[in-house]
């Protein structure tokens, strides 16, 4: 599995003061949902993705002690490219994008397992649990996804209520359910 630098080793600062985690770029791109923005730390990580062309919808999911020193425009090499080959069919292309997000334990692992969660076999949330080592931890699964900052490489869209609805998401059930269809019809390359 690829390592998604949730900063499993790395504790948050105990007096709650932000550590600046240099600088990182951001970028906004077309996709066949609507524009897609992503920040990227000075490393090729990941710190916060959706749905959006709005830069403050993001910032605010990023981790204090990973927000960024300087924040600019730029291009996103890797990422961007991802993201194109992803929303035209290769699945597989957000795979090796590195992540970096921070909270507890559980929330740290409970992303790990949403990178293995394959596309075109969504989970429920009540497996998710499962998967996360906590069954009856139902809430603190939905909590994982919810928490997410890094929408599509950590694929919370994969999560689905047990009747099989969609759930909620932070960029709109049609997102959601595009992303959903599009996973079910495409095959990942061997």
């Amino acid at each position: 599995m690829t390592d998604t630098l949730t900063d499993h080793d790395s504790p948050a600062p105990q007096d709650g003061a932000a550590t600046a985690a240099g600088t990182a770029r951001w970028a906004t791109q077309d996709t066949p949902i609507g524009p897609f923005t992503a920040v990227v730390d000075s490393g090729g990580a990941v710190l916060a993705s959706g749905w959006t062309a709005e830069l403050d919808e993001l910032l605010p999911q990023v981790h204090p002690s990973l927000h960024p020193g300087e924040l600019l425009p730029g291009e996103l090499g890797p990422v961007a490219d991802a993201v194109a080959r992803y929303h035209d069919g290769d699945l597989a292309a957000i795979d090796a994008i590195a992540v970096r997000q921070r909270s507890g334990e559980f929330l740290n692992h409970a992303w790990d397992v949403l990178r293995t969660v394959e596309p075109g076999a969504p989970v429920t949330y009540t497996e998710y649990a499962t998967r996360s080592g906590r069954p009856k931890a139902v809430r603190a699964a939905a909590s994982a996804c919810a928490r997410n900052a890094a929408a599509l490489f950590v694929p919370c869209h994969r999560v689905l209520r047990t009747d099989g609805s969609l759930g909620g998401f932070r960029w709109g059930l049609p997102v959601k359910q595009w992303l959903i269809e599009h996973e079910a019809t495409r095959s990942r390359p061997a």
